[in-house]
């Protein structure tokens, strides 16, 4: 492995708990008119964040992509006071060590750098959702985290707690370890998907990986 790639929200830190995606959904709503939902893995997210990100997928490239996810990121702010680390969190980032690291979110990126700080998670790269990529489970995000940190994407390993991070992973053509979005270490996905209780475990498993 030659570098590893982090989702954020429940993968590092817990900001999606204490996020009114139901609030922002209503906001979305009120802004846009309609749009084409796309096909997209299912996910143990509840409704209203699912649809949220749905929406970004869907209005990609859509000229009511920023202004859709300005009104979601006011809500994802608003939670950063309220977040908690995930289990094992600083061993996890004690034991990667050197190796170089992204962090690759769906958050936008003003709440993503203001929750990492509040850690003190120190991942100088980060690709947040932005107007110029197709966001997870689309490979963009990963294969730009990976230029700019200067890796081949099979050299680089996904850490992430969704579906849609080891879809995005399977399309960028890294390696993928699943790591549970839960207090209780329970991990969602499907067979012969590597998967971990804990960041620990995960960063053990992703040195194997590849």
């Amino acid at each position: 492995m030659k570098a590893v790639l982090f989702d954020l929200d429940r993968t590092l830190i817990d900001l999606q708990t204490y996020t009114d995606y139901g609030a922002a959904l209503e906001d979305v709503e009120s802004m846009i008119g309609s749009w084409d939902d796309p096909p997209a893995p299912a996910t143990d997210w509840d409704a209203p964040t699912q649809r949220c990100m749905s929406i970004l997928v869907a209005l990609s490239g859509d000229p009511r992509w920023t202004e859709v996810s300005e009104a979601i990121a006011v809500h994802e702010m608003a939670a950063v006071t309220a977040s908690h680390a995930m289990p094992r969190l600083g061993e996890a980032l004690q034991l990667a060590g050197d190796i170089p690291r992204a962090v690759v979110t769906l958050v936008a990126e003003a709440p993503a750098r203001a929750v990492l700080a509040r850690h003190g998670v120190d991942i100088p790269v980060l690709v947040p959702r932005r107007p110029d990529l197709r966001p997870k489970p689309a490979a963009d995000q990963l294969l730009e985290a990976c230029r700019l940190l200067e890796v081949a994407p099979s050299s680089a390993v996904m850490v992430g707690d969704s579906t849609w991070d080891a879809e995005a992973a399977a399309n960028a053509a890294c390696a993928f370890v699943g790591v549970a979005a839960t207090r209780d270490g329970t991990a969602r996905f499907g067979t012969g998907v590597n998967t971990a209780g804990d960041l620990v475990v995960a960063l053990e498993l992703a040195r194997r990986a590849v």
